[in-house]
């Protein structure tokens, strides 16, 4: 009962740490100082923007679906938390239950935020709104499909869909020593899957004026807010999972094995954070076409190239 709690909660904390972290770190790319009025070097920043978005009406427009227009910010933050309950911090760790089908149930949830995004935009009533939703939803449906076979990649080889397997089977070599090319792939469309620059067609603030949440206000775009840095920080957990080890060290050595395996798997995963925000401080926005291009016409048929070609050596080296 408690678990349950707690992790909704650890997971607020961990976003608001990242946004402050993002802001100031983007500062420091662009010669700026950032955040720096509220609290000792804009310590409280994340604090004071929470607040002002709990305290602001919540304004809905007059032609909306008032119930499904409520209803969208809560399926899609609901949808972004679900999943961090089989991730596993350590060997017999697992924040809530351990599945063997741990992926497929992360797939599954996964593909349940589609239908908060166009709920939102659909019932906001705007053109802006729904023009924002529907190239989300293709955004995320094509580059869903290219994820999916990079992880089966990974799925065949391991044997198993539980990702304590996925990370023990690393305890000789990490995946991405191996499968490179496979983990610049996922890390690409995990950009894309995330809606993060440069692939933030659907948020385009200069032609869609923030995309499907433009209608909404106050703690309604706070929980977009959260449900967004909630996947993205799910999907870098996934990338230390199936890439670089998840739990275990790089080398097995005294001195790395007497910290707890929990850091190593919050280090990776802060490391590859750090990536995504680099990121979006270096470079420039696709255009939709080119999106839409990446997805289908060059890592689709990559990621079928890669398991055609593992399943072919298989059964070379059988």
């Amino acid at each position: 009962m408690w678990i349950n709690l707690l992790i909704p909660l650890c997971i607020i904390l961990t976003i608001a740490v990242l946004t402050l972290i993002e802001r100031k770190l983007l500062a420091n790319f662009q010669r700026r100082v950032g955040p720096m009025v509220v609290g000792y070097y804009g310590i409280l920043q994340p604090i004071a923007d929470a607040l002002k978005l709990i305290i602001k009406e919540i304004i809905i427009p007059a032609l909306a679906n008032v119930g499904i227009y409520i209803g969208a910010p809560i399926v899609i933050f609901i949808v972004s938390l679900i999943n961090y309950s089989i991730i596993p911090m350590s060997y017999g760790n697992v924040l809530v239950s351990e599945l063997n089908m741990g992926f497929i149930f992360i797939f599954a949830i996964s593909s349940l935020g589609v239908y908060g995004i166009i709920m939102a935009g659909w019932a906001s009533n705007s053109k802006y709104a729904f023009l924002g939703s529907l190239r989300s939803a293709a955004q995320v449906i094509s580059y869903e499909v290219s994820i999916g076979i990079i992880v089966l990649i990974i799925i065949l080889d391991v044997g198993s869909y539980n990702l304590t397997t996925i990370v023990e089977a690393q305890k000789n070599l990490w995946n991405i020593f191996i499968l490179w090319p496979i983990f610049i792939l996922f890390f690409v469309s995990a950009l894309a899957e995330t809606n993060r620059v440069p692939f933030d067609l659907p948020e385009a603030e200069s032609e869609l004026v923030s995309g499907y949440n433009v209608e909404y206000s106050s703690f309604t775009f706070a929980l977009f807010f959260l449900a967004e840095y909630a996947n993205i920080i799910l999907m870098s957990f996934l990338i230390a999972i199936l890439f670089l080890g998840g739990w275990l060290p790089l080398l097995n050595l005294f001195i790395f094995n007497i910290l707890a395996k929990e850091f190593w798997l919050i280090l990776k995963v802060a490391i590859i954070l750090y990536i995504f925000v680099l990121v979006r401080g270096s470079l420039p926005r696709y255009r939709y076409d080119q999106l839409m291009n990446i997805g289908w016409k060059i890592f689709l048929p990559l990621s079928l190239g890669y398991i055609i070609l593992y399943i072919i050596l298989f059964f070379i080296l059988q």
